[in-house]
């Protein structure tokens, strides 16, 4: 009876371990698009033998799970998430950039911008006074196209504060967002540490990784395990956002007008070395490459409108008066591109006449329109400089987009591999239902027989008397 009730005891257990397994795939089938989740497997393992005389006797099988996870790979998965994050946010806003002046990946001629064909135009008026100085249409002309030249610094200077402001509003939204993850990721660490400090805790640390796949799409991160299978994260610049259970939440600080980022503990600002995520890709923009252009722009503003003005200024105007400025512009060249305007919009305030050949002379003018090709801006004409900008620019915006598409095209395969090993395969589930199903049939049948013979046995062979 002993050996009959070690065999039935034997089936119990392979019935118990298969449909333990059967929950296993069934659950694995159940979760197969749920975001984060990772493939459970089934786990057999060998009971120790028992010895009874000359004879080993087995003692079954015990079952459990564990999750099918690479955790360098997740962690690479991760980084990569934060460097093609950046490089999207950095992409969305060159285009920004872009739009501002016309451009395109189709068109990155200076000459067909706005900016660029008012300033021919302008130049082309006093081409054009040259021939008839003393024409109050071609002086108007004049007028008109300074207005427009005006007009279109102007627009692109406050354009591009507009963009910049964006880019505050966006880090302030990333911010907010990062707040509400790494209170999600130290909760979860709490709950690790507490229900499997020393082995992997299945969907605890689904939901963990998840969090921080997350996180990495704002901001990059350095990651640390400790001991009690909880994570450390702190900023790539080593500013501490997550320690066991506790988080260190973000905050901004408004500085000349500018969104910076404090964080650590205690806070501090880590704007100028916070890398990766959106909030990476924002800052390099913002900080970087945008003053870079704004620069750039206000130098071409201050230095057409400044050359213009001195020259003018040597001349006779149409009544036969020392000529005036004829733009308004600031004391430098800071800022000058939104604030450069119109000083006067009179047509006979054009000083075309040198001194001492009366008002209808044109020698001022043409070294007016010689402006056009005199190199007065960082040793460039001002529509080579122009030139350069919008050069830069699309450059700039071309290989941002390039740099995107191949980020996005490592971060696709990076994560094929995780989910080669880590998620769901129906084919594979599918296969492994058959096996689990055969094997909980066969216990099944050893059950059903030793069953059987364990009644006849107690009824010495009478086995109608006991069902």
């Amino acid at each position: 009876m002993g050996t009959l009730n070690s065999a039935l005891a034997l089936a119990q257990q392979a019935l118990m371990n298969n449909q333990a397994a059967l929950n296993t795939t069934a659950n694995n089938v159940a979760n197969q698009n749920t975001p984060g989740y990772t493939r459970q497997v089934a786990i057999w393992q060998e009971n120790d033998t028992v010895r009874i005389g000359n004879t080993d006797l087995g003692q079954g099988s015990t079952v459990g799970q564990a999750s099918q996870r690479d955790r360098v790979l997740e962690q690479r998965v991760q980084q990569q998430t934060q460097t093609q994050t950046q490089s999207q946010a950095l992409e969305n806003a060159l285009n920004q950039v872009q739009n501002i002046f016309g451009l395109s990946s189709n068109q990155d001629s200076a000459s067909t911008t706005a900016l660029g064909s008012a300033l021919n135009d302008f130049y082309g008026a006093l081409s054009s006074l040259t021939a008839n100085p003393s024409d109050s249409a071609a002086r108007q002309k004049v007028i008109s196209t300074a207005q427009n030249l005006v007009g279109q610094f102007n627009s692109a200077s406050n354009q591009m504060a507009s963009v910049s402001n964006d880019l505050n509003q966006q880090a302030s939204g990333d911010v907010d967002a990062i707040n509400g993850l790494l209170g999600t990721i130290a909760t979860l660490n709490k709950k690790i540490a507490s229900a499997s400090p020393n082995s992997d805790a299945g969907t605890l640390e689904d939901q963990r990784q998840q969090a921080i796949t997350q996180l990495s799409q704002y901001i990059g991160l350095d990651q640390i395990t400790n001991e009690d299978n909880q994570i450390t994260l702190t900023t790539t610049g080593g500013a501490l956002l997550v320690s066991g259970g506790d988080s260190y939440k973000v905050s901004t600080t408004s500085v000349l007008g500018k969104t910076n980022i404090m964080a650590g503990n205690p806070p501090k600002d880590v704007t100028d070395n916070l890398t990766g995520g959106d909030l990476g890709g924002v800052l390099q923009v913002r900080d970087k490459m945008l003053p870079q252009y704004q620069n750039a722009l206000d130098e071409l503003a201050y230095e057409v409108g400044n050359q213009f003005n001195q020259i003018n200024e040597l001349g006779l105007d149409g009544n036969g008066n020392a000529g005036q400025a004829i733009f308004d512009l600031p004391g430098s060249s800071a800022g000058a591109a939104g604030q450069i305007g119109m000083a006067t919009t009179d047509p006979q305030a054009i000083a075309a006449a040198a001194t001492g050949e009366g008002a209808t002379g044109a020698s001022n003018a043409q070294k007016l329109a010689d402006l056009a090709t005199s190199a007065t801006v960082s040793g460039k004409t001002p529509s080579d400089f122009l030139t350069t900008l919008m050069g830069e620019i699309g450059t700039d915006t071309a290989a941002a987009s390039s740099d995107n598409t191949a980020q996005q095209g490592i971060l696709s395969q990076l994560t094929s591999q995780r989910n080669s090993l880590s998620g769901v395969s129906l084919d594979e589930e599918a296969a492994n239902l058959t096996q689990y199903q055969r094997a909980y049939e066969a216990a099944a049948k050893i059950f059903s027989i030793t069953d059987e013979m364990m009644a006849a046995a107690i009824n010495l062979g009478v086995t109608t008397t006991v069902s």
